[in-house]
């Protein structure tokens, strides 16, 4: 048997499934595809969650399409994090081309131009499905860690929560929780001190600083009305495809603040509304989360605490979390050691750093017979790409060098029209984005201070308003005038010297 069919069989025995599974590709060898050596990933383990990595223009956003395609005809909806802005032409089918022709001959894949299902959402002002959640839904300690509270700051941001509970004041948006600590530590000192202990004019100040910084980044369009239901997330068409949900953040890369706070709301949201799956035959929802540095970046020791357990937990809830980063060491390892599908595009050695990268890259990937990974990882082309995934056991598969598949879809945006058209057809946008204010405590407190202000004022008035009147009855009086004057006096002091005479 020669090295070539010998590869065959150890790729083919590997990832061999008895289940559904998506194929991703044809195993290469010495530079070369083999066809019909496919890479299978058992649909059963794509809730172990996942990493796409490599350097810029290695095809990393296409294998996210190329995944989200495949996920979408097995029925399983998509969320995609498209910063670039590259990722609307999934709405359309592929124009088809000699090159992608060529690369399906080689994989032993026919290859058919295919639209899928989409939905548009954005967190800004752009157009889409508007995302929103309330400051009550984050809740005190999540609110905390993402404004990087110290554990007294947390204290207080606990208090006005339990405030607002106790005096049924509802917290929608930022206004409402700045409002109320402002009230704490102003015009209602006297009631949080009475009922909850003294607060620090200091701390709140720091917490208010920290919203203000929140608010910069564009976040007062996030927190609040009509809140996004997680389960629109989880659609199938008519046609038993899952939705590929795409949030537009092109306008938000320089707003990591806002990019995080977003994300961990979210997976948390989906962790308390989702039931437990336990280890079900296929996932229920697959999100990718492009730019993924962006939320490691800027996150606190307690931030990074709280996606660390979201990762670990949220698998039973048949969620499946896929990172998409430059480089995987910009993965925190506790979190690099949870995912069980690894997609690895070339990497570039310029300099001692990057030689370093790729040596720990290399130590994150099962040995081989086949590969020197530290040489494979320098040497892909472009729609190339290391693949270790997980058998239907949970056992890692034979490490594949493989020649990725061609997107079945636009690989290219949609035109403004056809944006358009999306976005104007979706029933989501009916739903969610007419704007809800209705009273909350920003409002309730305003109206509590003034109805304060004016009773103070009245009370104020009654001691003024009584000499005033006591002063005025007595000049009106006649018989007082008369009893009080000189004249009167004079002639009474007359006749009592007369008497004792």
């Amino acid at each position: 048997m020669s090295t070539k069919d010998e590869f065959f069989a150890h790729i083919e025995k590997g990832y061999t499934t008895k289940g559904d599974f998506i194929t991703m590709g044809a195993a290469m060898l010495n530079g070369e595809t083999v066809t019909n050596a496919h890479v299978k990933v058992p649909l059963k383990t794509l809730n172990r969650h996942g990493l796409i990595a490599g350097a810029t223009g290695t095809g990393k956003t296409k294998t996210l399409q190329v995944i989200s395609e495949n996920l979408s005809e097995k029925g399983i909806p998509v969320l995609l994090m498209d910063l670039k802005g590259d990722l609307s032409g999934i709405a359309q089918p592929s124009p088809g081309h000699p090159k992608i022709d060529e690369r399906h001959e080689k994989i032993g894949l026919p290859f058919e131009p295919k639209s899928f299902p989409v939905e548009i959402l954005s967190l800004s002002e752009q157009n889409g499905v508007k995302l929103r959640a309330t400051v009550s839904e984050f809740g005190p300690v999540l609110l905390s860690r993402i404004l990087d509270l110290s554990d007294t700051q947390s204290g207080i941001v606990s208090v006005v929560f339990k405030y607002c509970d106790d005096n049924k004041l509802p917290l929608l948006d930022l206004k409402d929780f700045k409002k109320v600590l402002q009230y704490a530590t102003g015009e209602g000192k006297k009631e949080f001190t009475e009922s909850y202990g003294r607060i620090s004019t200091s701390s709140t100040g720091t917490i208010l600083r920290k919203i203000i910084e929140l608010e910069q980044q564009g976040a007062e369009l996030f927190f609040g009305e009509k809140s996004f239901d997680v389960d629109d997330l989880t659609r199938i068409d008519s046609e038993g495809r899952g939705y590929i949900n795409i949030i537009r953040l092109t306008d938000i890369q320089d707003k990591p603040k806002l990019f995080s706070t977003f994300m961990l709301s979210l997976l948390a949201e989906i962790y308390d509304s989702f039931p437990e799956q336990g280890d079900s035959d296929r996932p229920e929802l697959i999100l990718f989360i492009d730019e993924a540095h962006l939320i490691f970046k800027e996150a606190s020791k307690a931030l990074l605490d709280q996606i660390e357990s979201i990762v670990k937990l949220i698998r039973s809830k048949g969620i499946g979390l896929y990172f998409v980063t430059q480089n995987p060491t910009d993965v925190p390892n506790a979190v690099l050691a949870q995912l069980g599908l690894k997609v690895q595009h070339a990497l570039r050695a310029f300099t001692a750093r990057d030689r370093k990268a790729i040596k720990l890259t290399a130590e994150n990937y099962p040995e081989s017979d086949y590969y020197d990974t530290k040489e494979v990882l320098t040497s892909l082309g472009i729609g190339e790409a290391l693949i270790a995934a997980l058998d239907e056991k949970g056992r890692p598969t034979p490490l594949a060098a493989t020649m990725l598949r061609a997107p079945m879809s636009r690989m290219d945006v949609l035109t403004d029209g056809e944006l358009k058209s999306v976005i104007s057809s979706s029933k989501l946008v009916k739903k969610y984005n007419e704007v809800v204010d209705r009273e909350s405590a920003y409002e309730i407190l305003n109206e509590k201070i003034e109805k304060a202000e004016a009773l103070a004022e009245k009370e104020r008035a009654k001691p003024a308003a009584r000499r005033t009147t006591s002063r005025r009855s007595t000049r009106q009086n006649p018989v007082i005038k008369v009893l009080t004057s000189a004249t009167f006096i004079r002639g009474v002091l007359g006749v009592l010297k007369k008497v004792i005479r």
